[in-house]
């Protein structure tokens, strides 16, 4: 094994009994001051540093440093429990970046989901999704017109299920696709992912308590800031077997 290679995995080791010592969300030595402390190259920290982004135990933020990760966010895939909620229920502070909001026509997929017609008028809201000021998911949603001009809510920091449920729709039932991907450019600024990232995205639909659909809407989440989990049922003529 090379000397470079020593080193890389004296630097891994030594960032392990850091992360150890520290709590949760704390900044991490920085390349230059793991350069100056080991003597090695930006590329050898930033080889060490990789490993432990790998093992999940730290997570670099673009322009802001490398921090010990917190422990990933458990996510149920395609259930309709709101962000904020969820955020709730493990002690987390749930806030919102608004990107766009305005009127917009329905895609043929728009359509297919709130059981209307390509380019007719709907609602867009797009927005960055934070815990305790962490960037988790990126949340577009379209919205029915009439849905949406119900709605007291404050696109940038509310709760749009919290809306839903005071205009008297209470979300019931989701259905989702989802799937996995390289992020893009412009994910990888929003969430502060390093390029190669992959995320996780989820297309879904959700109805209130009388079948009606409320909101169509495709979630690109940091994928290494979640652990997901899915609830899965047989075919009912599986079912019977």
């Amino acid at each position: 094994m090379g000397t470079n290679q020593v080193i890389y995995l004296d630097i891994a080791a030594h960032l392990r009994d850091v992360v150890a010592k520290s709590n949760q969300g704390d900044l991490l030595p920085s390349d230059a001051e793991l350069c100056e402390l080991f003597g090695v190259s930006r590329m050898t920290a930033r080889q060490a540093v990789q490993l432990l982004v790998n093992e999940h135990l730290v997570e670099r933020r673009r322009g802001r440093g490398t921090f010990v990760a917190k422990r990933p966010v458990p996510r149920a895939l395609g259930s309709p429990l709101s962000f904020t909620e969820s955020m709730r229920q493990r002690g987390l502070v749930a806030s919102s970046r608004p990107l766009e909001s305005r009127p917009a026509e329905a895609t043929e997929d728009d359509a297919t989901a709130l059981d209307t017609k390509a380019g007719d008028p709907v609602f867009l809201m797009e927005r960055v999704r934070l815990a305790d000021g962490v960037p988790m998911a990126i949340e577009r949603a379209i919205l029915p017109t009439d849905i949406a001009a119900e709605l007291d809510l404050d696109f940038g920091s509310g709760s749009l299920h919290a809306a839903f449920e005071a205009a008297g729709h209470v979300p019931s039932k989701a259905h989702a696709e989802v799937g996995a991907r390289l992020s893009t450019e412009w994910e990888q600024e929003h969430l502060e992912l390093d390029p190669g990232t992959v995320v996780i995205t989820e297309e879904r639909t959700i109805f209130d308590q009388d079948g009606r659909p409320l909101e169509h809407t495709l979630t690109v989440y940091a994928a290494d800031r979640y652990s997901f989990s899915a609830v899965l049922y047989p075919h009912e003529e599986e079912s019977n077997r």
